[in-house]
Formats: structure tokens, C-alpha cells, sequence
């Protein structure tokens, strides 16, 4: 496939991503010999639900004639809030706080995030620090993905081809990191980077799960692009498996 765009934009592109790539990478911390770990035998489970009362706004249509090839998907709108059955989706959701000294290893699996349809597909997605995170770009138009952190690496690096593949990794947790795309203004991704595997995505009207928790108490909070922050505290004991819920107002989404 040719790229739409002319080489010298392409140069461009090129010498933005090389120089955001420069930055020195920071490996996270080793644990100690001494760290502990969860026992799976006494681990428990935290259900939970996040619901959104009162009529949301409503998401704005997307206009992608900009770009013919993005423009032939059909009429789409951006997923500011995405509601079934009086359930709000997209939301991360972690444990903030409570987990003291545990260790946990990284996973070698990759998280993946692609582009298609000239969107970014999970829109909302979790990844532990130093984890992998495969971005993909499925389109026959070229992106470019433009990290906005506060704490870790920024990058910015081109996708030209259909298919081609990127690795990145953060460094230190950051609850949100947002991606974006430069030449498709309406194409954002959310990232939630944190130490430990207790984290979910909302799914099916508003639901998550974290679960092989340790016993304990814990800070939980939510996370949502437009309604904001939440956040409880809950104990699990040993083997327990508890039920928490999360509300969001209409009064309080813009």
C-alpha cells in the first residue's frame, strides 16, 4: 500500500518519532529476596457494578470525511458514555490503595491496543507497569500515536502501513495516560498503568471483577473520562468474596 502522505511529511513524521524515542528507558525496580507474595489459598474476589443515574449527554457524531479512508465506516459518535441497563462502561477500575509491600511479577504477554476504523480499539484499557503494549494499526491509512503522560516517557511515533506494529512500555503507574492521534483529531485511547493485577475495565452495563485479592483493606477507585473519580473503601477476608457498587450522576457528567 502507498501512503496518502507525501515523503516529506513522512521525513517528518520520522524525525518527531526518533526524537521521542531518545529518552532514556527506566526498568522497573527488582523485588527484594524477602518480598511477599499472595497466598492463593486465602485470596478473595471483589464484584462489582458502576451505575450512571439520570440521562447522560449525549456523544457527539464524529466527522471523518477529513480522511476518505476513515470515512466509509458509516455514522459514528464518540464513546464519552456508553450505557446498558443503567450500567456505565469504559470506567477503570483499581485498587488505589492497601496493598503494602506484596510483589507481583510482570507478565511477559503483551497488552494490545489496535486502530480500527480509524478508531482505538479497547478505548479503555489496563496495563501493569513495565508490561508490554502491542499498538497495531489495521487501517490502509497511515496514524500516528502520541502518548500525553504525566509521569512516564512521552512518545510519538508514525504508523504508516496496515498491520505494522509497535512495542511501548510505562514505566511508573499513571491513572490515566491518554493516547492520541495527531492526524485524526477524534481518535483517543485511555491507559491505566499501575503495580499489581487488580485492576478492570467496566463491560456489559457497568460490570468488573478483581479478583485473588490477599486479605485486607482497600482503597478502590474509579476512573472515568468524563464523569470523573470515585472512590471506597472495602475488607476482604480470607476466601470472601464481597460486592461493591459505584453510582455516577447525571448533574456531575459533562
Amino acid at each position: 500500500m502507498t501512503s496518502r502522505f507525501p515523503r516529506p511529511v513522512l521525513a517528518i513524521f520520522l524525525l518527531a518519532a526518533a526524537a521521542c524515542s531518545g529518552a532514556e528507558e527506566k526498568a522497573p525496580a527488582s523485588a527484594p529476596a524477602n518480598a511477599p507474595r499472595v497466598d492463593a489459598a486465602t485470596a478473595g474476589t471483589i464484584l462489582g457494578r458502576v451505575a450512571f443515574e439520570g440521562d447522560a449527554p449525549a456523544n457527539p457524531s464524529i466527522k471523518m470525511a477529513g480522511d476518505p479512508l476513515c470515512a466509509n465506516g458509516g455514522a459514528l459518535t464518540f464513546e464519552n458514555y456508553v450505557i446498558k441497563d443503567g450500567g456505565l462502561d469504559n470506567v477503570f477500575v483499581y485498587v488505589k490503595d492497601g496493598l503494602g509491600t506484596y510483589h507481583f511479577d510482570v507478565p511477559a504477554e503483551p497488552v494490545k491496543l489496535n486502530q480500527q476504523g480509524c478508531r482505538y480499539v479497547p478505548h479503555v484499557l489496563g496495563a501493569r507497569v513495565g508490561q508490554p503494549i502491542e499498538i497495531t494499526n489495521s487501517d490502509e491509512t497511515t496514524h500516528n500515536v502520541h502518548s500525553l503522560p504525566d509521569a512516564n516517557r512521552e512518545f510519538n511515533f508514525a504508523q504508516y502501513v496496515k498491520d505494522q506494529k509497535n512495542t511501548e512500555t510505562f514505566t511508573a503507574p499513571e491513572v490515566m495516560v491518554r493516547l492520541k492521534c495527531d492526524l485524526h483529531g477524534w481518535m483517543s485511547a485511555y491507559v491505566g498503568v499501575v503495580e499489581h493485577p487488580y485492576f478492570a475495565v467496566t463491560t456489559d452495563g457497568g460490570k468488573f471483577e478483581l479478583k485473588g485479592l490477599p486479605p485486607g483493606e482497600y482503597t478502590i477507585e474509579t476512573w472515568h473520562e468524563k464523569a470523573g473519580r470515585q472512590t471506597q473503601k472495602i475488607t476482604v477476608g480470607p476466601k470472601e468474596t464481597k460486592e461493591i457498587g459505584f453510582t455516577y450522576q447525571a448533574d456531575s457528567a459533562n
